[in-house]
């Protein structure tokens, strides 16, 4: 009687708090992208999705693909400068807004503010800056670099891309490091001092070592968001001038949706999963044992 009491109350317990979300996980998740996987070995179209199997058709067509893989690559190139000057900056505002200076809070605010912007809004807010502003400066001053817009340029196109991801991204990953640099203990850095030694001896021997899990987490966020971002490419670029800057989501939405080849589509979202999770799970793994040896 006690056993079946206890069960109860455990299915109680599952029903109230966690039915819901492994619904919801469920619904929106697993059966999508098992879903997915079937549309990936049929001949499934923008109208139907078709029992007609195909095999391995959509992958090789996938790997055939070249404009898929420049579009990777241009991925590759954008996500390693989002990586790079994002935890660069972040880190940077992260020391400068806890160096104890006066009215440090409201900077961290306003370094935080452009990721409260949806990724639309800010493309378009940067499009004007881009197209009106910066080419009226440029005019201004005499600037060749700034007097043509960098979005008609396929050589400049992509720096612009990745200024607006680093200004909108640093200020969230500036949190993570505050946190890490807020947890080490005030004893350790002042017992430091004591010692004699500098303030760069103590970020290089105390505060980073002791941060690797914020870096562990700012350096995973910024992988996954640089490498799925879509809705700046579409409202900045829109993938142009002339497929410069046709980051791989969109490549993936346009096939699946604009080209309505469901199949191939999905193939290469596939593909794209795996890249992204066996680099994702790369980094996570060499970080984690960085920490442990710290």
């Amino acid at each position: 009687m006690y056993d079946n009491q206890s069960l109860l109350e455990k299915l109680k317990r599952f029903g109230i708090f966690a039915a819901i979300p492994v619904f919801v996980f469920i619904t929106v998740v697993a059966i999508p992208f098992l879903l997915g996987i079937y549309m990936t070995v049929t001949n499934s179209t923008g109208t139907n999705i078709s029992t007609e199997f195909v095999g391995l058709k959509n992958y090789i067509d996938a790997f055939n693909d070249k404009v898929f893989w420049n579009s990777l690559i241009l991925t590759f190139k954008y996500t390693f400068w989002a990586l790079l000057l994002t935890n660069v900056i972040a880190f940077a505002l992260a020391l400068l807004v806890t160096s104890g200076f006066k009215g440090q809070n409201f900077f961290r605010m306003g370094f935080f503010t452009p990721n409260l912007i949806g990724g639309v809004i800010l493309g378009f807010i940067w499009q004007f800056i881009f197209t009106r502003i910066l080419v009226y400066i440029g005019d201004g001053v005499g600037s060749e670099l700034l007097a043509n817009s960098w979005l008609a340029d396929p050589k400049m196109a992509l720096w612009a891309l990745v200024l607006v991801g680093v200004w909108q991204n640093s200020g969230y990953m500036m949190l993570l490091y505050i946190a890490g640099l807020t947890g080490i203990p005030e004893s350790l850095t002042e017992a430091a001092s004591l010692d004699g030694a500098n303030n760069w001896q103590i970020l290089r021997k105390i505060k980073i070592p002791m941060m690797l899990p914020a870096f562990t987490t700012s350096i995973f966020l910024t992988l996954q968001r640089s490498f799925m971002v879509y809705d700046t490419n579409l409202s900045l670029t829109k993938g142009g001038p002339y497929r410069s800057t046709e980051m791989i989501s969109m490549h993936v939405y346009n096939e699946a949706f604009l080209y309505q080849n469901y199949g191939t589509g999905q193939a290469k979202a596939i593909i794209l999963f795996l890249i992204v999770a066996a680099i994702a799970l790369t980094q996570v793994g060499i970080m984690k044992r960085k920490e442990v040896e710290a």
